[in-house]
């Protein structure tokens, strides 16, 4: 770590007033401020996906935690070195692939009502994939805000090129909650959904401005 300041310091030292103006002009202020969120974000997730980790018992969902650490972490690193550089990340922006059925199951079955944990003896994997999905969910929508304000092209792009990542990992933790039970999905009855599916229409083309 003292060696990587002692190179940092050098690179500073090293740049003219002229490349360190252009370097402190690279980004707005408002979205500096976003830049910070959004790779705090990251860091916690990283850090409470190592503490999950000591109490999951499924090997599917410590998989799960396994690869989506280690995608998350290249994506750390893509988004800081664009931050820090405004230059292309040394990794370009990967594409997440999950593992998961893309098969949802419907309806819904009776339990027992849910309580919050009394002590830490009583997390489950029910539960420790729930904070996963909270995680991620709120990490592509907090992205896609941020992107939507970001002033430098290069970062803007990295963040923009993210958010289908987190909302690939979302809808893997859905998918394994939802078949092990923890996710539910009810349904509208068919004549109610045939309706909701037929409410509108398509327009002629040929009215659509040039």
């Amino acid at each position: 770590m003292q060696n990587q300041n002692q190179s940092n310091q050098s690179q500073l030292s090293n740049m003219t007033p002229n490349m360190m103006n252009t370097q402190a002009h690279n980004h707005g202020g408002h979205e500096l401020f976003d830049a910070h969120e959004i790779i705090a974000g990251i860091i916690s997730m990283l850090d409470q996906y190592q503490m999950y980790d000591q109490h999951i018992q499924d090997p599917e969902l410590k998989d799960i935690v396994k690869r989506q650490t280690a995608f998350v972490t290249t994506m750390y690193n893509s988004i800081v070195g664009s931050f820090s550089t405004g230059h292309d990340p040394q990794i370009p922006t990967q594409q997440y692939k999950m593992t998961q059925s893309h098969t949802a199951t419907y309806g819904i079955k009776p339990g027992a009502p849910k309580k919050p944990n009394q002590s830490v003896n009583d997390l489950s994997d029910k539960g420790l994939s729930a904070y996963m999905l909270g995680q991620t969910k709120t990490l592509a929508t907090l992205l896609a805000m941020t992107a939507l304000e970001m002033t430098n092209p290069v970062l803007r792009r990295v963040v923009a090129d993210s958010v289908p990542n987190f909302i690939e990992m979302s809808y893997e933790i859905f998918l394994y909650q939802n078949k092990h039970g923890y996710y539910q999905v009810p349904q509208l009855n068919d004549q109610d959904m045939t309706l909701m599916l037929h409410s509108y229409t398509e327009v002629p083309q040929q009215n659509l401005p040039q």
